[in-house]
């Protein structure tokens, strides 16, 4: 191909290389250019048509497969043309372990600067019906028409309707959407008056707990609760609100672990059993500590364990109702500190063990430099995204040496992958 040719709505013939982290197709147009293309598999050869094209690298849709790669698939679910979602199910389940370990490795030595082999990916006991937590996007048209499911693929402003065709909840989780579709009312009618609104439906003990995002404070869910008589819990959060308010029902315990208490959207691993795994992996590689500082500790589900065996912890979480929830029934030897851990890391410090848990975004910029000031003997990092990871490990590395890596599969037929990297102080502070 040209460079004339390289260009908008251009159509291109490849042949698919890799996959890149986002799970995207990777090829070479003619060029030399890098081309993206969702939905195709190493080994296929493909037609496309270019959308974005930059100096180095362009984005291409699927308009063909002219040849299929050996290790491609048939995805099953209906949507996987339309729906943002799932974008490596095309791949079988072996191909996407291996792929998720050559992300992580890839990352760690190109934004990391570390030679890591690509660590073992634990796979998932289930590979579809997983999820304990789904959340869905509503949209309210003209003429009272209401839409609510998943980003459509190539277009994240646009919403596709989803009944129950997605794979990836429990099955009480699909059970409890249909239910709540079916109950919401003529446009929508029992949920807040808004445009947009953010529905999040979580397993709870026995039962399954709503989470709306959206609409004005002083929604009454009253309606709602007894047309979907399903929800054994509705939680609230007004547009613009940063707490989130029990309406109905009461709080729940979750499944697994020490009895964890959670409250309206406080984060816990969507893969009940595999997150069960990782917790098991976190606190058999913590159990030497006898002093832990748990950053980001959400409702406790490494700071209660180790405060139960006889360490003294400090668990530092922003929610408060979160922090409510670890302290609920805990051990005294936990200590919980509401605040962001930037803000409050450096007083729980000197301690033998730091736990950091943070969200996608990784560590705030000035957290490695309060690390390296008490630097602990031993540092888990338990990471969603390897290159977050790769960097905030890269701003450590004059002090800590990577001692283990291990990456588990909470999210099958995606391309995410959850990590954890065992880190041991180098005494080499520069």
């Amino acid at each position: 191909m040209s460079d004339a040719l390289a260009t908008r709505d251009a159509l291109a013939d490849v042949r698919v290389r890799a996959i890149a982290s986002n799970g995207s197709g990777v090829a070479d147009l003619a060029d030399g250019r890098v081309v993206f293309i969702p939905r195709t598999a190493p080994g296929d050869r493909a037609r496309v048509r270019l959308g974005k094209v930059k100096r180095k690298w362009a984005q291409a849709s699927l308009v063909e497969l002219l040849e299929h790669a050996p290790g491609r698939v048939d995805a099953p679910c209906p949507l996987f043309d339309t729906c943002g979602g799932c974008t490596i199910q095309h791949l079988a389940y072996e191909d996407q372990l291996e792929w998720k370990g050559l992300f992580i490795s890839d990352a760690l030595r190109r934004i990391g600067g570390l030679e890591v082999d690509p660590p073992k990916v634990q796979a998932s006991p289930e590979v579809v019906g997983y999820r304990n937590r789904v959340s869905y996007s509503l949209r309210r048209l003209h003429g009272g028409r209401v839409i609510a499911g998943f980003h459509a693929l190539g277009r994240p402003a646009h919403v596709i309707d989803v009944a129950g065709e997605c794979l990836l909840p429990e099955a009480s989780l699909r059970t409890a959407w249909t239910a709540l579709r079916e109950g919401w009312g003529r446009g929508a009618r029992y949920l807040p008056a808004a445009g947009r609104l953010r529905l999040t439906l979580r397993s709870a003990g026995e039962g399954v707990a709503l989470v709306v995002d959206g609409g004005a404070p002083g929604w009454n869910a009253t309606d709602l609760a007894e047309s979907v008589p399903t929800l054994t819990a509705i939680w609230h959060r007004p547009s613009g609100a940063t707490k989130v308010t029990l309406l109905r029902g009461s709080e729940h315990v979750a499944p697994g672990g020490d009895a964890l208490r959670w409250v309206g959207d406080s984060f816990l691993q969507v893969n009940t059993a595999l997150g069960e795994v990782l917790r098991d992996f976190v606190l058999e590689r913590a159990q030497a500590a006898d002093r832990v500082v748990d950053a980001f500790c959400g409702v406790g589900a490494f700071a209660r364990e180790l405060a139960r065996r006889g360490a003294a912890v400090t668990g530092i979480e922003v929610d408060p109702a979160a922090c409510a929830a670890a302290k609920h029934d805990a051990p005294d030897s936990l200590d919980v500190v509401q605040g962001r851990v930037e803000q409050r890391l450096e007083e729980a410090l000197p301690t033998d063990l730091l736990i950091l848990n943070p969200p996608r975004a990784g560590l705030h910029e000035s957290v490695p430099d309060v690390i390296r000031a008490s630097a602990p003997e031993r540092l888990i990092y338990v990471s969603c995204d390897p290159a977050t990871l790769a960097r905030d490990l890269a701003r450590l590395s004059n002090t800590y040496t990577l001692a283990e890596v291990q990456a588990f599969d909470l999210f099958p037929q995606t391309s995410h992958v959850e990590t954890v990297a065992v880190l041991d102080r180098s005494g080499e502070d520069s």
